[in-house]
């Protein structure tokens, strides 16, 4: 049987580009950036996501950021910021990546988050279709899911319209942040 290769010899882009879109690997110094666009959107990202309950400092935002850097480096989370190409200073919009990687079988699952100000302009699906494409093309993905509260219409519509297929609901298989139970939808895309 074949030795199986280390995911941190695996080669992930750091960087990958779209029409109007930088997805950027993590770096030191972006704490602040995340700090201000999750303030901005904790109304948005509240009722979905464990870690934007309340305004993160400059400083937690930026030893998140660290750690999002190790573990990129390490492969075991390849969380990538999403930058308005357009935008002076390339504004940070929000985050994407690949997470519960699974090397072995090749599966990956896409987590993504949008700044409240970007939202309804198409950002979203536009990082998904890109992550997808790099996971598919570039790491020989053999399946690529996304998750979500089955009540989060706006992130299922995201999934749909990247043509992800829905393969169930989950019924209350885990907690909303305020504790209370909920059904997860799996949506995936299968590779060859």
């Amino acid at each position: 049987m074949p030795a199986k290769p280390d995911p941190i010899l695996i080669e992930v882009p750091e960087t990958i580009e779209t029409e109007r879109l930088l997805l950027a690997a993590p770096r030191p110094g972006i704490g602040p950036a995340m700090a201000v666009a999750i303030a901005e959107s904790l109304g948005a990202l509240s009722p979905w996501m464990p870690w934007a309950q309340q305004a993160p400092s400059f400083e937690d935002s930026e030893a998140v950021a660290r750690r999002l850097c190790a573990d990129f480096i390490a492969r075991r989370d390849l969380t990538y910021q999403i930058y308005d190409r357009a935008a002076e200073g390339r504004r940070l919009l929000g985050g994407t990546g690949l997470h519960r990687l699974d090397w072995e079988v090749r599966r990956f699952e896409i987590g993504y988050w949008i700044r409240s100000s970007a939202q309804g302009h198409g950002f979203v699906s536009e990082a998904v279709m890109a992550l997808t494409r790099m996971a598919f093309e570039q790491l020989q993905a053999r399946r690529v899911e996304i998750r979500m509260d089955d009540v989060n219409l706006r992130s299922r519509a995201v999934a749909e319209r990247c043509g992800f297929e829905l393969e169930g609901i989950l019924r209350r298989d885990s907690l909303t942040p305020a504790g209370e139970l909920r059904n997860t939808c799996v949506y995936a895309r299968l590779g060859l």
